[in-house]
């Protein structure tokens, strides 16, 4: 299984379980993330959600090893499926907090991002690799950082592909609680047990309102994606860039 989601008082907790790849993002993983945070935003039984990773990793990325080229439809089609899963996810409306142990990377940073809180541990850090394989930010990504960063340090964040360190994060205001990493799932039950017990449906309505601030919507940011990565994803930086990840070797990039 690629995915486990168990329930316990009020809680749900939803695992990415590929740890021998880092829970890096198959193609099914998706899709089942985004039937999975839909089932969960009409289940009755559930007051706050968890999302987190299994082993060493919240989740690095998408799976580099089956990307491979598209046309400009089989492009958007792609696109469509995993923007379904952030709007899901995005659109939740139980309070979601994730928690985040070592690398959350590409897409995975864009999950850890659509959360209303992250728990980190010491080892966790964020990263916006998406040029390393020659494509701009997906998953809604832009939009989090600037709503939450500002276009400056969101530009830098994306430009340079650095690694963001727990602590740094937690510093500019992305993470709300940094913790030892033993520690991590106790810390993220203790909050989402405080959080379920709480008037829960008060938070769906404020979560809402935090929603309604910005413009353009996620929606309209996604569409823009779509276009941007689809272009992206016909270049030669990007099949150079899933080439050097594959060989293991640094990208040669022309910029084109």
């Amino acid at each position: 299984m690629t995915l486990s989601v168990t329930q316990k008082n009020g809680i749900a907790t939803v695992m990415l379980n590929r740890a021998d790849k880092l829970n890096a993002l198959s193609g099914e993983m998706y899709h089942e993330l985004a039937d999975t945070f839909a089932a969960l935003n009409t289940d009755e039984n559930v007051r706050a959600v968890i999302l987190t990773g299994a082993g060493r990793a919240f989740c690095a990325g998408g799976d580099v090893t089956s990307m491979g080229s598209y046309d400009v439809v089989s492009g958007r089609q792609r696109s469509k499926g995993h923007h379904r899963m952030i709007l899901n996810l995005h659109h939740l409306e139980k309070p979601v907090i994730a928690a985040v142990r070592g690398p959350a990377a590409g897409i995975g940073a864009s999950l850890a991002l659509a959360c209303d809180l992250i728990v980190a541990s010491e080892t966790a850090y964020l990263l916006m690799a998406f040029k390393n394989v020659g494509i701009p930010p997906d998953g809604g990504a832009i939009y989090f950082l600037t709503q939450q960063l500002g276009l400056s340090r969101a530009k830098e964040l994306v430009y340079s592909a650095r690694k963001l360190p727990a602590a740094e994060a937690q510093a500019m205001g992305l993470i709300s609680q940094v913790v030892a990493d033993d520690q991590l799932d106790s810390a993220a039950q203790a909050l989402a047990t405080e959080i379920a017990g709480s008037a829960t449906y008060a938070l769906t309505l404020a979560k809402r309102l935090f929603q309604s601030m910005y413009q353009p919507t996620l929606e309209q940011l996604l569409e823009m994606e779509i276009l941007a990565v689809g272009g992206a994803r016909m270049t030669h930086d990007h099949a150079e860039g899933i080439a050097a990840f594959k060989e293991k070797r640094k990208p040669r990039f022309t910029g084109k």
